[in-house]
C-alpha cells in the first residue's frame, strides 16, 4: 500500500495552462467540491510518485494574492491556513512579465515554490528562448520546462516536487527591493516581530507589504493578534499619507511599480527576444476572425457547425443506440414478474418506469459526448476567449459584461451546458450590476437537460424544418436574455455600480485529443451521475404522485369488466378448437404476454429490412423457448388457425384497455390533478395536461421533462419504441400541434431555473429576495410569450415554423432597438497591456 505523501498548491495566472498541469499530474484521479463557506470550486487529484501517494489542489486562477476578490482571498487563505509542503507555480512562457509578480508574493510568504514554466513549444514559435535556470536562480527557487498539453516536464516537476517536500530544498532568499518604501517595510516589519504568533505563522515582511497595500484581511489579523493594533494602523496609514505627498505615489502604487521594475529586470535577463516574430500566426488568425465585418460570420458558422455536427450527427448515433437500451430493458422486463392481463406488481410497475425514464434520457448520451468535445475544441484552441472578447462590444449595450460570456457558454448559449457552473462563473464578473443580470438570465441558456425536448419536439413536428429551426433554438435564447437583461439593468439593477472588462487573449493552441476526450468525457459522465441520482429521485416521486390516490372502485369494476368480455370473446372464437381447454385462466395470460413480445420482435425485423431467414430464426428461437405456448401463436396445424387471428384480436384489445386505464388513472392522480387545473391557464398556450406534468417534474431537473414524456406516452405496457414514435402518434389525438410545440419550446427557454440552479444563485447572491425573484419572473415571462405566440399564430392560421420565424425576427427588431437605449456608465472592453 502506498504511503501518504506531500499536499502540494497548484497556483498561477489565468490562461497559462494550469488546469493543463493538473490534468497531467493526476490524471484520472480528480475531486471536485467547494471551498468550505465559498461556491469556488475546489479541484483536488492525486497521483504516486516513489510509492507516495501525493494531493494536489488546484488553486484559483489570479495574478495576486491580495483580498480584493473571492478567487485571490480563497488562494491565500489555503496557503496560509493549509501550509502545504510545495507550490507549484505555473508562468506562461509567452507572458513571463505577469505573471512574476504571484511569484514574488509567494516567495514573500516564504512558501517552498517550485515554477512550471509552461507552453514554451508557443514561446519558441514566437521567436522567444527563455533561459530556465537562470530564471531560477535568480529567483532562488526551481524552474521546471513544460508543456502540459504534451507531458513534458511532468516527471522533472514530481522530481522537484519530491525533492523540496523532503526539505532537500530550502527557502529561496530572492527580495524584492522596494526601495523608498523599505524604511515603512521595515518598522511594520518589526513591529509584527515582537508577536510571537504572527511571527511563527505568517511570515512579517509578507504580511507587512500586505498591511502597507491597504490589505483589510491584513488589518483583521493584526487587530486579532494585537491590542494596540488601532493605534499602530493609525499610525501606519498617516506614515502612507506622508510618503504619498513627498513620492506622489500611494504605497500600493508604489509596491506594484517596484514588483513590475524587478519583474522587468528578469525578463530582461533571463528571455531573449531578438528573434522575436513582429506578426504571429495568432496575429493572423486574428485579422480574420476578428475582423469587424468577418468575425460575425464565424461566430455564426461556429455555432451552426456545433449543432450540425452534435445535434443533427449525435442523432443519428442515438438512434443506433436506442435498440440497445431497449434490449437492455427487455433483459430488465424478463428478470421480473410476469404481467398480468391488466394490473402488473408493484414492483414490475417501478422499475420499468424507471428504466423508461432512465433509457429515455441516456438515449442522447452521444449528442452530449459531440457537444463538449467541441465545446473544448474552442476553448483549448482559445477561440473561446475572442468570443468573450467580440461579444463585449454587444453585451455591454444590455447591461452585460464581457466575462458574461463564460457563465452563458457554461450555460449552454449554444451547445448544452448546465446553469449551475454558470451560475457560479458569474463571481468572476467585477461589475456588481452586470453580475446580477448575468446570473438571472443564464438558466435562459441551452443547457445540456433542455434539449433532449428540443430535439425530440424538432424531429416530432419539424422534421422537413430541423435545419432553420435548430437555427432558431439555438439562438433565440441568447437574444431573450439579452433583452430581460436589457430591461433588468434599466429598471431593478440601475442603480448598481460598474466597473470596465479588462481581459487578456491568450495564443492560439492545437488541441489534443486526449484533453479533448479528457473533457468530454467528465462532463457527460456529470450528466449520467446527474440521470442516476436527481432524475432517479424525482422520477419515483412523479411514480407515486401519478398512481395515488388510485382509480375508484367502479371504474376499475369497468375496465375489469372490459377485459372479461374481451376474453370471452376469444373462448367464443376458439370454441370449436380441440385444445381450448389449454387456453385459459394463467395460461392464457402468459399466452398473450408471449404473442405481444412474438409481435413486437416481427415488426421490428420487419421494418429493419430483414430477410426472411431472419423472421425464421426469430419463430425457431421463440419454439425453442416456450413450446408449449408458442404452438398457439403461429401454428397452422388443423383445427388451430384460429387461434393466432383471435390472440391477435386479444392482445389489441388489452393493449387498448390498459391505455384507456393508465391514462385516466393518471388523469385522476395527484399529478394529474395539478397539471388538469393548469390547462385553464396553459391551454391558452396549446399545452394539455400531460406536458404541464412534464413541467411541473422538470422544475427539480430539466432532464426530468423527457423522462416524464416518456413514460406519459407509452401507448402500452411494455412497448419498446421510441418516445418521438410514441408521442407523434399520440399528438392529433392530444391537440398539439406544431404551433403548440413552439409554445412548448419558448416556455421552456424562459422556465424558472432548476432547483440545483436555484441554490447557485442563492449562493452566489447571499440574497433570499434576489433568488424568489428569479423564481418567479421567469413564470410571468414565459407563460406570456407562449400564450401570445399561440394565440396569434392561431388567429393567422399559420403553422409552427412561421410563428417561430415572426417571433424571432420581432425579437430581433426589439434586440436592435433597444440597442440604442442608453444606460448610465457605458463601458467598453479592452486587452490587458492597453
Amino acid at each position: 500500500m502506498a504511503e501518504r505523501g506531500l499536499l502540494i498548491a497548484l497556483s498561477g495566472q489565468q490562461n497559462a495552462g494550469k488546469s493543463t498541469i493538473f490534468n497531467r499530474l493526476t490524471g484520472a484521479h480528480q475531486h471536485v467540491a467547494n471551498y468550505p463557506g465559498v461556491t469556488v470550486d475546489k479541484k483536488t487529484g492525486t497521483y504516486t510518485h516513489e510509492a507516495r501517494v501525493h494531493t494536489v489542489v488546484d488553486l484559483p486562477g489570479t495574478y495576486s494574492l491580495t483580498s480584493f476578490s473571492l478567487e485571490e482571498r480563497v488562494a491565500r487563505d489555503f496557503l496560509v491556513t493549509e501550509h502545504p509542503d510545495a507550490v507549484v507555480d505555473v508562468l506562461d512562457a509567452t507572458s513571463l512579465k505577469r505573471g512574476l509578480g504571484l511569484v514574488f508574493q509567494l516567495i514573500e510568504m516564504n512558501l517552498p515554490v517550485i515554477l512550471a514554466v509552461n507552453m514554451l513549444d508557443v514561446a519558441e514559435t514566437l521567436g522567444l528562448r527563455l533561459d530556465t535556470d537562470a530564471l531560477g536562480r535568480l529567483l532562488g527557487v526551481p524552474a521546471v520546462r513544460t508543456v502540459g498539453r504534451t507531458g513534458i516536464g511532468a516527471d522533472d516537476l514530481k522530481e522537484q516536487v519530491q525533492r523540496i517536500g523532503e526539505r532537500r530544498l530550502g527557502r529561496s532568499s530572492f527580495r524584492v527591493d522596494y526601495d523608498a518604501l523599505e524604511p515603512l517595510v521595515a518598522m511594520t516589519e518589526a513591529r509584527f516581530s515582537t508577536l510571537p504568533e504572527a511571527a511563527r505563522r505568517i511570515p512579517p515582511r509578507w504580511l507587512a507589504v500586505m498591511l502597507l497595500q491597504g490589505d483589510p484581511e491584513a488589518e483583521k489579523y493584526l487587530r486579532r493578534t494585537d491590542p494596540q493594533a488601532t493605534a499602530f494602523i493609525a499610525r501606519l496609514r498617516r506614515a502612507a499619507a506622508g510618503f504619498e505627498a513627498e513620492h506622489g505615489l500611494t504605497p500600493p502604487d508604489y509596491i506594484s511599480a517596484c514588483r513590475e521594475r524587478a519583474a522587468s529586470e528578469i525578463v530582461a535577463a533571463v528571455v531573449d527576444d531578438s528573434r522575436r516574430k513582429k506578426v504571429t500566426i495568432t496575429d493572423r488568425i486574428d485579422r480574420v476572425v476578428l475582423h469587424r465585418a468577418l468575425a460575425p460570420v464565424f461566430l455564426v458558422l461556429t455555432v451552426w457547425l456545433i449543432y450540425e455536427l452534435a445535434i443533427e450527427q449525435g442523432f443519428r448515433l442515438a438512434d443506433l443506440l436506442w435498440p440497445v437500451l431497449a434490449d437492455g430493458r427487455g433483459v430488465i422486463a424478463g428478470w421480473l414478474p410476469e404481467p398480468g392481463f391488466l394490473h402488473d406488481s408493484p414492483l414490475r410497475s417501478l422499475v420499468l418506469w424507471i428504466a423508461d425514464s432512465v433509457s429515455t434520457l441516456l438515449g442522447y448520451v452521444p449528442i452530449f459526448v459531440i457537444l463538449f468535445a467541441l465545446v473544448a475544441i474552442l476553448e483549448d484552441s482559445g477561440y473561446m476567449a475572442r468570443i468573450a472578447f467580440m461579444l463585449d462590444r454587444v453585451l455591454h449595450k444590455f447591461g452585460l459584461h464581457g466575462q458574461s460570456t463564460l457563465p452563458f457558454v457554461l450555460s449552454g448559449v449554444f451547445a448544452g451546458g448546465c446553469a449551475v457552473p454558470g451560475v457560479i462563473a458569474t463571481k468572476a464578473i467585477p461589475d456588481p450590476r452586470a453580475r446580477m443580470a448575468t446570473i438571472l438570465t443564464v438558466p435562459f441558456m441551452n443547457c445540456l437537460a433542455k434539449i433532449p425536448l428540443y430535439t425530440l419536439l424538432l424531429n416530432i413536428f419539424f422534421a422537413e424544418h430541423k435545419a432553420l429551426m435548430l437555427l432558431y433554438v439555438s439562438t433565440i435564447a441568447i437574444i431573450l436574455a439579452l433583452l430581460v437583461a436589457k430591461v433588468l439593468t434599466l429598471t431593478l439593477l440601475q442603480e448598481m455600480e460598474t466597473a470596465p472588462f479588462v481581459m487578456e487573449m491568450p495564443h492560439y493552441h492545437l488541441p489534443t485529443v486526449r484533453n479533448v476526450a479528457t473533457r468530454a468525457f467528465e462532463r457527460t459522465w456529470s450528466y449520467v451521475r446527474k440521470v442516476a441520482t436527481i432524475v432517479l429521485a424525482i422520477t419515483i416521486i412523479a411514480f407515486v404522485l401519478l398512481r395515488y390516490p388510485g382509480m375508484p372502485e367502479d371504474r376499475l369494476a369497468h375496465y375489469e369488466a372490459r377485459a372479461e368480455a374481451a376474453i370471452a370473446d376469444f373462448q367464443n372464437a376458439v370454441a370449436d378448437i380441440p385444445h381450448r381447454a389449454e387456453l385459459g385462466g394463467a395460461t392464457l395470460v402468459r399466452l398473450v404476454n408471449l404473442y405481444d413480445e412474438y409481435r413486437r420482435d416481427r415488426r421490428d425485423i420487419a421494418e429493419s429490412g430483414a430477410d426472411p431467414e431472419a423472421l425464421a430464426a426469430l419463430d425457431r428461437l421463440y419454439a425453442d423457448r416456450s413450446p408449449d405456448l408458442f404452438r398457439f401463436a403461429v401454428s397452422d396445424e388443423s383445427g388451430r388457425a384460429a387461434v393466432p387471428r383471435a390472440l391477435d384480436v386479444l392482445a389489441t384489445e388489452r393493449i387498448r384497455i390498459r391505455d384507456d386505464m393508465s391514462y385516466e388513472s393518471m388523469v385522476g392522480s395527484a399529478l394529474g390533478r395539478v397539471g388538469k387545473a393548469m390547462e385553464s391557464v396553459t391551454g391558452a398556450a396549446g399545452l394539455d395536461w400531460r406536458i404541464n406534468v412534464a413541467l411541473i417534474t422538470a422544475i427539480a431537473a430539466r432532464e426530468n421533462s423527457v423522462a416524464t414524456l416518456g413514460v406519459l406516452y407509452r401507448q402500452g405496457a411494455d412497448v419498446d419504441r421510441p418516445l418521438e414514435e410514441r408521442m407523434a402518434e399520440a399528438a392529433a389525438e392530444s391537440g398539439l400541434t406544431g404551433l403548440s410545440a413552439v409554445s412548448i419550446i419558448l416556455l421552456f427557454i424562459l422556465f424558472p431555473p432548476c432547483l440545483a440552479t436555484m441554490i447557485s444563485i442563492r449562493m452566489e447572491t447571499r440574497s433570499a429576495r434576489w433568488t424568489a425573484f428569479a423564481m418567479v419572473y421567469p413564470v410571468f415571462i414565459g407563460l406570456g410569450v407562449a400564450v401570445l405566440v399561440h394565440t396569434l399564430g392561431s388567429l393567422a392560421g399559420v403553422d409552427g415554423v412561421a410563428a417561430m420565424s415572426a417571433f424571432y425576427a420581432a425579437c430581433l427588431l426589439m434586440l436592435l432597438l433597444v440597442a440604442f437605449v442608453r444606460r448610465p456608465h457605458a463601458r467598453r472592453a479592452v486587452l490587458a497591456g492597453e
